[in-house]
C-alpha cells in the first residue's frame, strides 16, 4: 500500500499496490504492519457496507465524540463517490479545513479519517456500493453531524446534492458546544 498525506494533519489517500497477471490482479485492502509502520490505527471493531441507489445523494457529515470517537478507513467497491473530510480537532492546524477525493471502483482508492474528522460523500454516479473501516462501535449518544452546507466550513461539493436524509439535512452550523470540538482536541 502507498499511504499520500492530505492536507489535512493526520489525514490519507490510500493507493493499493496491485500485483497482477493475465488472470487480474491481487492487492491488500488492509494490513496491519503496513499501517502500524506508517503511524495509523490498526484495530478495526466494525466492517460496514452501504449501498447508494442514486446519483446525487448526500451522506455525512458524520462523526462521534471520545470516548466512541473513530477512525475510518472508506472505499468505493461499486459506482464512484465524492468524499469528504472535515477537520473538528481544535487547535489542530488544520481545525475548520476540509479536503475531498473521488473514491471509485476503477482507482480503488481509500481515505484514511482521523478521529475528530466529519466525513461524508456524495455519489457521483447511481449504485453505488461503499465499504468502511471502523475503530469504534457506534454508539448513538456520541453522534454528531455537520450540515453538508455549512458556510463556517465552506466545502466545494462537485455538485449540490440532490437527495439526503432529513438529519443530514438538519444538522446545525458548526457550534462548539454542540458539535464537541474541545472534547476532540489532542485526538
Amino acid at each position: 500500500m502507498k499511504f499520500h498525506k492530505t492536507p489535512l494533519e493526520g489525514a490519507y489517500l490510500i493507493e493499493l499496490e496491485k500485483r497482477g497477471d493475465d488472470r487480474g490482479f491481487f492487492a491488500r485492502f488492509f494490513c496491519e504492519r503496513e499501517f502500524g509502520a506508517a503511524g495509523l490505527e490498526t484495530r478495526f471493531v466494525q466492517i460496514n457496507n452501504s449501498l447508494t441507489g442514486a446519483k446525487g445523494t448526500l451522506r455525512g457529515l458524520h462523526y462521534q465524540l471520545p470516548p466512541a470517537a473513530e477512525v475510518k478507513v472508506v472505499r468505493a467497491l461499486k459506482g464512484a463517490l465524492w468524499d469528504v473530510i472535515v477537520d473538528l480537532r481544535a487547535g489542530s492546524p488544520t481545525y475548520r479545513k476540509w479536503f475531498g477525493a473521488e473514491l471509485n471502483e476503477d482507482n480503488r482508492t481509500m481515505m484514511y479519517v482521523p478521529r475528530g474528522f466529519g466525513h461524508g460523500f456524495v455519489t457521483l454516479t447511481d449504485d453505488v456500493e461503499a465499504l468502511y473501516l471502523d475503530s469504534a462501535f457506534y454508539s448513538p449518544e456520541a453522534e454528531r453531524g455537520l450540515r453538508w452546507n455549512d458556510p463556517a466550513i465552506g466545502v466545494r461539493w462537485p455538485a449540490e446534492p440532490r437527495e439526503m436524509s432529513d438529519k443530514d439535512r438538519r444538522w446545525p452550523d458548526l457550534d462548539p458546544n454542540f458539535h464537541g470540538v474541545e472534547a476532540m482536541r489532542g485526538l
